[in-house]
């Protein structure tokens, strides 16, 4: 569910929409998101001042309290 729904934003706010790739890295008791774009797209989904790489994070902390696992979104150049 989080894959998708960080998927679906990156893919919102980027123009090379075939290039959005998210994997995910399982562990113990966290779950490592790696969202890779187009490489002129990595400023949209940052964001300025990194605003909108920090609000994708929110949401994943606000999911991961519900279900108790943390989850780390990770902005792969």
């Amino acid at each position: 569910m989080e894959k998708d729904l960080i998927e679906f934003i990156a893919r919102s706010l980027v123009t090379e929409v075939d290039k959005v790739d998210v994997t995910t890295i399982e562990g113990d008791k966290s779950t490592i998101l790696e969202l890779k774009v187009a490489e002129k797209d990595i400023g949209k989904v940052i964001g300025k001042y990194g605003r909108i790489a920090k609000a994708m994070r929110n949401i994943l902390s606000a999911t991961s309290d519900n279900s108790g696992r943390r989850f780390v979104l990770e902005i792969l150049d």
